[in-house]
């Protein structure tokens, strides 16, 4: 990797010891946040589309309208000094309002421009992302989208970050973890759809053929248990019912959940986005529960990232697809 090759300790007894905030501009900024986010100058210029001298001669004009430097040298590579994590914190911000300015200029050309960074749980993944994109592509195909999976306290932190701008998440009633209450605090969140929760039991059980299942009538049963959020929902149900559930086996797979179950090694209760992405056994019934446990969607984005047309796109098409998608627990 190369480095500056000045020494920074003879050059910032040359600097002003008089920093205003006429010495910061919003391209120092950017600069200054792709270095923290690259986390090396070299990495910083591709993501700029510059070169390293460029960026290099951007980063000692800065530090000398400063009066202090805003890297140092470790080793071979180059670290922020507390004043270019300051500068950092801010850029954010700083990128998203230059982004906004540009695209919505750009919107005045018909939205033919703009990118979008998207970031979702895995089964939202397989059976909402498709369509979304789809969409997304055939009505702006100037937009382009980049894409992750993340579950939601991952994806709400991503958002916050400023490395997604919109999450498709999901909350359970009565999570104590619920990562749409304090750690999504100044972001906007919007329900846009509901997942209702199914019981998976294998086709021999003695409820198979009943219409609802109440889940006290399963306290003797065991249990396959999901993702740790799913567990976690599943042991507040059970416990609110009147009794400890008896966790057989784990894992965030929903097709081995449901291999499980036909097997009979127990009894699952699953999310209907999980179910419809997994082939089914056909060892297995799904039914719906007399509980109160249906899992909330959500969009969520920083609070005024819907001025960012191409965001905005995004975000009117996903609300659409959620209230096209007739999740009603048919598998």
């Amino acid at each position: 990797m190369r480095t500056i090759t000045r020494d920074y300790a003879s050059s910032v007894s040359t600097l002003s010891p008089q920093p205003s905030s006429s010495a910061l501009d919003a391209g120092s900024l950017l600069v200054v946040g792709a270095i923290a986010s690259t986390g090396s100058i070299t990495a910083a210029a591709h993501a700029l589309g510059s070169s390293q001298p460029a960026v290099s001669q951007h980063l000692r004009r800065l530090e000398r309208r400063l009066g202090m430097p805003v890297v140092e040298r470790v080793g071979r590579g180059v670290r922020l000094t507390e004043a270019g994590a300051i500068l950092a914190g801010h850029a954010v911000a700083v990128d998203r309002a230059v982004r906004a300015a540009s695209e919505e200029v750009a919107a005045l050309a018909g939205l033919r421009s703009g990118r979008v960074r998207l970031v979702a749980f895995p089964s939202a993944s397989s059976m909402l992302v498709p369509q979304l994109l789809a969409r997304l592509a055939d009505e702006h195909p100037g937009i382009g989208v980049s894409f992750v999976e993340a579950e939601p306290p991952e994806a709400v932190a991503a958002v916050r970050a400023g490395e997604a701008d919109v999450a498709i998440t999901f909350s359970y009633p009565g999570d104590p973890d619920d990562p749409h209450r304090e750690s999504a605090a100044g972001l906007r969140v919007r329900r846009f759809g509901t997942d209702p929760m199914r019981l998976v039991l294998p086709v021999g059980h003695a409820r198979a053929g009943d219409r609802q299942v109440d889940l006290a009538a399963l306290a003797g049963e065991r249990w396959i248990a999901g993702c740790p959020r799913c567990r976690g929902h599943l042991l507040g149900l059970c416990r609110s019912s009147g009794f400890e559930p008896a966790i057989a086996h784990e894992t965030d797979n929903a097709i081995a959940v449901t291999a499980l179950v036909a097997a009979g090694l127990g009894v699952a209760l699953l999310p209907t986005l999980a179910l419809a992405a997994a082939q089914l056994p056909t060892e297995v019934v799904v039914l719906p529960t007399r509980n109160d446990d249906d899992r909330a969607l959500h969009l969520v984005s920083a609070e005024h990232a819907d001025r960012i047309p191409a965001v905005a796109a995004l975000l009117r098409i996903a609300a659409s697809v959620g209230g096209a998608t007739k999740m009603t627990g048919d598998v």
